[in-house]
């Protein structure tokens, strides 16, 4: 069994009393004291989460942006020094390699923030892909800490520690600046689906600045929140995970993500062909969101059952929502029963599918 990677704020999690679990190779905390009051916290005040275990990749050459429109669905082309664009990257097939931000320094200065789990396999095929365009790819997933404040205050507990006019900051853009004294890169993005911030910083000076952000946050109500309330923000916020809503068989139009791929931008990126006919001519299965009225949990892989009984796709992810008291998924269906009335069956009993449209709760973004 392989050694779990840690991330630079591992101990301090573990003074904080963070419960340490295996995710996707890394020893993360999963919650402190409760994934219910750490997700309500994010609700209704703020959060502060590690997520230094993404990846950041730099682009960087005359042809990056080039390059960079052929490798994602989005549209690159509409990006500006300061935005941040959000896209999926595709196969050839159409189903996707892994969902990813987008960050524009300038015309021939890109990186990009990919999924924890996918680093080694995104990295190999980014550099496939490179090959015959003027870029570089630079791998400096180590060199880097993340950290997230989400929640409606969490641009009071920011704003508090830094001068950079954090109302100037819009939302899926950046700036540098100073937070607490640690020079960081402020974006305000996020993946709760409430206002805040994620602070990119040199790994040595994460734990000075997630202590500065603790102290000037619990007064006014933030927790250190861990993955289980990361999973249940997410999934109430109705944003995909790969793996679940996306994986290489389920593709962005299939997964509702439509409004990513960009088939008309005027490149021909990877995946467009398939992208295209499908479009055209239909998904065969798409994702749907659905709540149940009642709290028993609907785990991930629990077939989903049409009107006569015969089953016609699969739960992809289930929590119990801390806001609505019930629970709350998402499933892959076939297109031809999405409409349908859906049920599942939770140890004998008979629960009926509501289907909802997320965000399941009113969310506070700016």
């Amino acid at each position: 069994m392989s050694e779990l990677k840690r991330t630079p704020l591992r101990d301090f999690h573990a003074a904080h009393g963070g419960r340490l679990v295996d995710f996707a190779g890394w020893e993360m905390p999963v919650q402190y004291k409760s994934i219910l009051e750490e997700h309500k916290a994010v609700r209704r005040a703020a959060g502060l989460f590690d997520v230094s275990h993404m990846g950041e990749v730099d682009v960087r050459g005359p042809e990056a942006g080039k390059f960079l429109n052929h490798l994602v669905t989005n549209d690159v082309a509409k990006l500006y020094p300061g935005r941040v664009l959000y896209s999926p990257m595709c196969y050839p097939s159409g189903g996707v390699v892994d969902d990813l931000l987008v960050y524009m320094w300038g015309p021939e200065n890109y990186f990009l923030c990919i999924n924890a789990g996918n680093i080694a396999k995104d990295l190999t095929w980014i550099r496939e892909q490179a090959a015959g365009f003027a870029v570089t790819i630079t791998d400096h997933s180590d060199d880097f800490a993340l950290l997230a404040v989400q929640g409606p205050r969490a641009a009071t507990i920011v704003q508090s520690l830094t001068d950079t006019q954090l109302d100037l900051v819009k939302y899926y853009h950046f700036a540098e600046g100073p937070v607490a004294g640690v020079h960081c890169l402020i974006s305000r993005t996020g993946y709760t689906g409430e206002d805040g911030f994620e602070l990119y910083v040199k790994a040595g000076e994460a734990v000075a600045l997630a202590e500065a952000l603790l102290a000037a946050g619990s007064p006014l109500g933030l927790e250190l929140a861990g993955l289980g309330a990361r999973d249940s923000l997410r999934l109430e916020a109705g944003f995909p995970l790969y793996g679940h809503e996306i994986t290489q068989d389920i593709s962005p139009l299939a997964a509702g993500l439509g409004w990513t791929v960009k088939l008309e931008k005027g490149a021909d990126f990877i995946g467009r062909a398939a992208l295209a006919a499908e479009k055209q001519g239909g998904a065969k299965q798409r994702i749907i969101f659905f709540k149940t009225g009642d709290r028993r949990i609907v785990r991930a892989d629990t077939p989903v059952l049409g009107p006569d009984g015969t089953v016609v796709g699969k739960v992809v992810s289930g929590t119990l929502s801390p806001i609505l008291n019930e629970a709350i998924g998402s499933a892959l269906v076939t297109t031809a029963a999405a409409a349908l009335p859906l049920a599942v069956d939770i140890r004998g009993t008979k629960l009926n599918l509501q289907l909802a449209k997320p965000p399941f709760v009113e969310l506070k973004k700016s």
